[in-house]
């Protein structure tokens, strides 16, 4: 049993300008309270829809679209986890951006949302592109290590053990451990501080 192999995704795009987007305004805290992540896709994003109703989030011609174009720094802030999750059940398959943050970018690998970096002009490039063709299909090759955009081809980046993970299926910590479960026992039965006591 693994989680599923991700090589390529293939989308419409979202822009979605500015540097140092944190995830408090990717989901605000008060909707932290829940005890699962369901429903967290409707406030994707929530203050910042209600503060300027021409959001990307709020348009409908990015409705259904699976890849998120960001900026520098993207999902700082607190560590929390419900920020990746609010964005994978909108929709957001894969994020392209100039930077991420560390703990963002991790939990983003471990529900399988690839995050891959450009440079800061090809960044920029897809979101304008992107926001003058909304139709435009984008493909994201972990295999290649590039984003596709009509006839251009840009090359990303992404620490090279998420990209093993994601390419490999093995993503899913929890589907790890359960694919090993026969090797844990037999370790455990051999150490002398779980056995005979």
């Amino acid at each position: 049993m693994t989680s599923a192999a991700i090589r390529e995704l293939s989308g419409r795009g979202i822009p979605l300008p500015g540097d140092d987007i944190d995830t408090d305004r990717i989901i605000p805290g008060r909707f932290l309270r829940s005890v699962t992540f369901d429903g967290l896709e409707a406030h994707v994003f929530e203050d910042d829809r209600h503060q300027n109703l021409d959001h990307p989030f709020n348009q409908e011609k990015y409705q259904g679209a699976s890849l998120l174009i960001v900026g520098r720094n993207f999902g700082c802030g607190s560590s929390r986890e419900h920020a990746p999750q609010a964005l994978m059940r909108w929709g957001i398959r894969g994020i392209i951006g100039e930077s991420f943050a560390e703990i963002f970018f991790a939990n983003c690998t471990a529900i399988g949302v690839p995050c891959v970096t450009v440079s800061a002009e090809d960044a920029r490039w897809l979101q304008e592109t992107v926001a003058a063709r909304p139709e435009l299909e984008l493909r994201l090759s972990l295999e290649m290590m590039t984003v596709r955009a009509g006839d251009r081809t840009i090359a990303a980046q992404m620490p090279e053990g998420a990209r093993q993970q994601l390419l490999e299926g093995t993503w899913n910590s929890t589907f790890v451990l359960l694919e090993a479960g026969e090797a844990i026992e037999h370790t455990a039965a051999r150490l002398p501080y779980l056995v005979g006591f």
